[in-house]
């Protein structure tokens, strides 16, 4: 067993909340060690190399850009061997092109949080290969360690799940943001929407998760026939409005990954 067994190769902004999330879950620091070529703000007591450190590792962590791929794939390669699992948090990087690069892994996992990880609040996609039994139950343990986890059988969905729980973040941002300059526009006092806002949407989302309700009953509930509510449905609910947005919004998303899976294809 190497001393840190689960090397984070790559500390973005990603790898930096997963491994907050890992901490604050109570995994003990010295199971983790950080690779970055330049140094950046870690936690104390987590090791942090500018040179890459010498394994062998449980597992390795791949959290670069999608596209820098190739240029750390012969530098990571070395250091995944037949007793290391692979997990890879790069958008759009199918498991056949990961495996393409790593082809001695002792197993590769697709792992696809959200920036909720810090919070231990993010659901967890994951799709594998080559997983003993011991090894996948490893990896949903550190997955569900951040919020839940998820196991996609088919690897084709992966990009529409990145969309929804890996972009989704972002939109439910947007909305935020959509719904404070609306109301600012209306009159409000704009810093003053936007505290409404995100004041509204954590109540309304903690209410959905804890409810045992689906959030459509839900909103069935929060109006009344003819009442301030429902007049907002009929504007939301002309023509679909609302499910169409967002369809296409998320269909956009998935397409993306999906090109970047072809150029990942292409490269390899």
């Amino acid at each position: 067993m190497a001393d840190h067994p689960i090397l984070l190769f790559g500390f973005g902004n990603m790898a930096s909340a997963i491994l907050d999330g890992w901490l604050a879950a109570g995994l003990p620091p010295e199971q983790f060690a950080i690779y970055n070529p330049r140094s950046k703000p870690a936690p104390d007591v987590v090791p942090f190399h500018t040179d890459l450190p010498a394994g062998p590792f449980d597992m390795v962590v791949l959290g670069v850009k999608p596209q820098m791929l190739d240029a750390v794939a012969a530098q990571v390669e070395p250091q995944v061997g037949p007793q290391t699992m692979l997990v890879s948090i790069l958008a759009g990087v199918e498991l056949a092109s990961l495996r393409q690069r790593f082809p001695r892994a002792g197993g590769v996992v697709r792992l696809m949080p959200n920036l909720a990880v810090a919070l231990r609040k993010s659901p967890n996609a994951l799709v594998g290969e080559g997983l003993s039994e011991a090894r996948r139950a490893q990896v949903t343990a550190l997955a569900a360690a951040l919020g839940s986890a998820e196991w996609l059988v088919d690897e084709s969905q992966f990009e529409l799940v990145t969309a929804l729980a890996g972009s989704g973040p972002g939109f439910v941002f947007r909305f935020i943001d959509a719904l404070a300059e609306g109301a600012a526009q209306l009159g409000l006092d704009r810093a003053q929407a936007g505290r409404l806002a995100v004041a509204m949407v954590e109540g309304a989302a903690a209410l959905a998760a804890e409810s045992e309700h689906d959030p459509a009953e839900l909103a069935r509930r929060v109006a009344s026939p003819g009442g301030m509510t429902q007049r907002g449905y009929d504007v939301l609910d002309a023509d679909h409005a609302l499910i169409n947005l967002l369809r296409e919004t998320l269909q956009a998303a998935r397409d993306r990954g999906a090109e970047m899976a072809r150029a990942a294809r292409d490269n390899g």
